[in-house]
């Protein structure tokens, strides 16, 4: 990352959020990876979940050794089994969730006319399936307890289409809509729900071919210039879970660098 772009630590402390239990999905890697690292350092105890059992105990243990209280889950939630197997596992453990961060995507699509059946399910509805199933798991449980937090990983494109993604796009459609209709539910139990919705993120370790040049043509449409790190994305998740956005529900929040603010990129004018 370090050739890329400057890596970059924030600084912010969120002391309220200390003891209590965050569960993160996709956390194996990339942004959710990110998420647990900031998340750890606010003094959280963490139940971390994707399928891929190697790399995700390796982001635990890296955890534990620095002190935080970390378990690691293998778990599927693209199916009913995979979410509850991550739920109990986290309640065993802790006794209790008071921040869920559904993170886990599939992130490779295709363009719509390439969209059949069997890639609708493995994009848009299993997409939409990881996130629904593991929140209504953990909000039935924060109804009963007296409330939590709930922050799904959107994305701009959400918003705005990239080229090529239909399913992926449409599941993130799908996501902010969730937020919204979810946040609308659940305030009566005091529970709060937002999405983070992040632009081009620096989440690839280690780079792929061209990665780079990727990187720098990216940097060169966004308004501030930079591609956002796991940690940009951390911070604001850390923020809104915090008491510092304890009036912030419903809401779809963009990391993205002024990405989805501009008409056209520079040098384009329509």
């Amino acid at each position: 990352m370090s050739e890329r772009q400057p890596a970059r630590r924030v600084s912010a402390q969120f002391p309220d959020l200390a003891d209590r239990v965050a569960l993160v999905s996709g956390a194996s890697r990339g942004i959710g990876a990110g998420i647990a690292d900031f998340l750890g350092r606010q003094g959280m105890k963490l139940a971390l979940t994707a399928r891929s059992a190697e790399s995700g105990q390796a982001v635990a243990d890296r955890l534990h050794a620095a002190g935080v209280q970390a378990l690691w889950i293998t778990a599927d939630l693209s199916t009913p089994e995979g979410s509850r197997t991550a739920f109990e596992a986290a309640m065993s453990r802790f006794g209790r969730v008071h921040l869920l961060v559904n993170n886990a995507a599939r992130l490779k699509s295709v363009p719509f006319l390439d969209l059949d059946e069997s890639e609708y399910c493995a994009s848009l509805e299993a997409n939409v399936r990881m996130v629904y199933g593991l929140s209504y798991l953990v909000a039935r449980h924060m109804a009963e307890a007296g409330g939590g937090c709930i922050i799904h990983i959107s994305s701009v494109g959400g918003l705005r289409s990239h080229r090529g993604k239909a399913g992926y796009d449409a599941s993130k459609g799908a996501l902010d809509a969730l937020t919204r209709s979810m946040a609308v539910d659940l305030a009566p139990y005091g529970i709060r729900v937002n999405a983070v919705a992040p632009g081009a993120t620096l989440n690839r370790d280690p780079a792929p071919p061209h990665y780079a040049r990727w990187v720098e043509q990216s940097k060169a449409g966004i308004p501030l210039g930079r591609l956002a790190t796991p940690e940009d994305i951390a911070a604001a998740v850390a923020f809104i879970a915090s008491d510092a956005g304890a009036y912030i529900t419903g809401q779809v929040i963009y990391v993205d660098g002024g990405l989805t603010a501009q008409l056209t990129p520079p040098g384009i004018f329509i």
